[in-house]
């Protein structure tokens, strides 16, 4: 990968064409946030390897805009590059928009490649520049014209998920399905994002590192359901299954074949957020509704089954972390060299001690002192920094199972910890309570709980750089909307009311660059307050201690503490069974009421 020379080809070709500048986004046709290697268009063309960023190129201009959680990661990864970092102020925001429309003259061309902006993303970006005389191209890919090794589409097998953990068949959620899309007054729904299609279907595969998805379209009609997807993805025997109960197979590239072949007289439904336009060029001769995929409302909400499994794999994935931070004070008491990428492969050990793991529901974020500042940092085999019994340790992972998907953060002490490590942390223990143990009205939204959550901060001017929270998904992604904990209202995670049956991070942070990150992170279920009629409130699903050493106890009100002890009670409890006699003594120890 040589960004210099991508950019050089790049603008050779935009030359050619007449295009003053072009957006290359990190997307994929279904608007995916991790992305299969055929569509790491951006990555491949900077070096930069966030999942979030859009860079825009002119013929004397290059620059990537990313948000706070990658500010340190980007300015590594893009130095030499001839790409300059811009930060982005507001997460998710078009801030490049302003600047292409403050340095572009009338009657420039912008381009892109519509199959990797929204509906939402190309009327919003239309609607800034018609105005401005600057013209739009969403027809060209010169992407694929310069990337001569371009990984192909991936075409790995299409696998069941049993109606043992999913609790619904296929069936049953396609009924439910369309029934919601008659409601919105619709008999076509056009579904892109491969997490709707894969929860609907109780079907999965492994097209992107660990996410276990594969590239499809699903249309539901009245009568029809239609799976676009490559025919070598599936078994002969899934495939005859799935036709036996009224699926049809269609090839992938045929969607937008399929979809202008629909009457005039239809009546599509689908989500602007997560269609692209082009597809959205393809049915412009029917009736379009926009509105929310209704896939994706019902599986926010998990259902009785999957809970009752969730906490399940929450015990396991509990166990597997007891079994690494055990396995890692015995290597550093005896004097081994251990490093971060070290600890990283040894939790995915640990981890597949379980039949029903199948891989990483992210690659762990493994930060020692300075590199926990990294907010998404990830160790490399070369350059992981080697552990010692002092400083300060954030390990960030999660795991995909059959039973479920865990995300789960901890902050260790791997010495004593200074005056100001045990300060902060605490702030951020308090907020991680503060949200924990909220109650609120039925109806409320992610932006209103975010602040809890940073209030401690708040009160000592801190502050931390990304959201407190987002959707989980039943062995799906990690990251799942609508719901989450935001500070702004640019994403549906800050205007979503919770409801019960939502399983959503909470995950506060504080980080100072060159010393050393702090995040606590746990997964909690939304569900019925026991104590307040009409109102809702959160049990915590994840199960793994905190670090008692680097808790001021005395900085605890007196209801911190009781939510502390009961926290670690619980912890206990349930990981207890899953231990030796040995280990659970080292747990005891971690979990002892303060």
């Amino acid at each position: 990968m040589n960004p210099a020379e991508n950019l050089s080809s790049l603008r050779s070709l935009m030359r050619q064409r007449n295009i003053d500048a072009y957006l290359i986004p990190s997307a994929d046709p279904h608007q995916s946030e991790y992305l299969p290697n055929h569509w790491k268009s951006r990555e491949w063309l900077s070096g930069f390897t966030g999942s979030a960023g859009i860079l825009v190129v002119t013929q004397s201009f290059a620059g990537l805009w990313t948000d706070e959680r990658y500010f340190l990661q980007a300015e590594q990864e893009l130095e030499g590059s001839g790409i300059l970092l811009k930060k982005q102020q507001i997460p998710h925001s078009p801030e490049h928009i302003a600047w292409l429309k403050d340095h572009l003259p009338k009657g420039a061309v912008l381009a892109l490649d519509g199959r990797l902006f929204s509906i939402r993303q190309v009327q919003f970006i239309e609607k800034h520049f018609n105005a401005a005389g600057i013209s739009l191209d969403i027809h060209t890919d010169l992407i694929d014209l310069i990337w001569k090794d371009r990984p192909p589409l991936p075409e790995h097998q299409i696998f069941e998920h049993d109606t043992l953990y999913a609790g619904i068949t296929r069936k049953e959620k396609i009924e439910q399905v369309r029934a919601a899309v008659q409601k919105q007054q619709a008999a076509w729904l056009l579904s892109c994002a491969l997490d709707d299609i894969a929860w609907a279907l109780n079907l999965r595969g492994s097209d992107i590192e660990c996410n276990p998805l594969f590239i499809a379209y699903l249309l539901i009609g009245p009568n029809t359901t239609t799976l676009f997807t490559p025919a070598t993805k599936l078994s002969e025997q899934l495939r005859r299954q799935l036709e036996k109960e009224g699926l049809r197979i269609r090839p992938y590239r045929e969607i937008e074949t399929a979809l202008r072949s629909l009457p005039g007289s239809s009546v599509v439904l689908t989500d602007p957020e997560s269609t692209n336009s082009l597809l959205h060029d393809c049915i412009q001769h029917t009736q379009v509704i926009y509105g929310n995929n209704p896939i994706r409302e019902q599986k926010a909400i998990k259902n009785p089954t999957e809970t009752f499994h969730i906490r399940h794999a929450m015990r396991n994935d509990g166990v597997a972390l007891a079994k690494l931070f055990i396995w890692l004070e015995e290597q550093l008491s005896q004097g081994n060299h251990v490093n971060e990428y070290q600890v990283a492969e040894q939790l995915k050990t640990f981890r597949a001690l379980y039949p029903e793991y199948k891989g990483e529901s992210f690659p762990a974020i493994v930060g020692y002192n300075a590199n926990g500042a990294i907010i998404h940092y990830r160790p490399q085999p070369r350059t992981a920094a080697t552990l010692y019994k002092t400083g300060i340790l954030l390990l960030d992972s999660g795991g995909q199972y059959l039973n479920g998907t865990t995300d789960i953060t901890r902050t260790i002490a791997l010495g004593t910890p200074s005056a100001a490590q045990k300060f902060h942390y605490t702030q951020v223990l308090k907020g991680h309570i503060a949200l924990a143990s909220a109650h609120f009205p039925k109806g409320t939204v992610g932006i209103q709980l975010d602040a809890l959550a940073r209030a401690p901060l708040w009160r000592n001017g801190l502050n931390f750089g990304h959201g407190t929270g987002h959707g989980v998904g039943f062995f799906l992604g990690v990251h799942e909307g609508p719901q989450g904990f935001a500070g702004s209202t640019v994403t549906s995670r800050g205007t979503t009311p919770l409801a019960p049956g939502m399983l959503t991070s909470n995950e506060p942070g504080y980080y100072l660059p060159g010393h050393y990150g702090i995040r606590i992170e746990n997964l909690l279920l939304c569900q019925p307050s026991a104590h307040h009629e009409n109102f809702l409130a959160f049990d915590t699903v994840s199960l793994f201690p905190f670090d008692l050493q680097l808790i001021e106890v005395s900085a605890l009100s007196a209801e911190e503490v009781v939510w502390l002890n009961d926290y670690h009670d619980k912890v206990f409890e349930g990981l207890a069974p899953g231990l030796n006699e040995t280990e659970k003594q080292w747990l005891a120890e971690k979990c002892r009421r303060v």
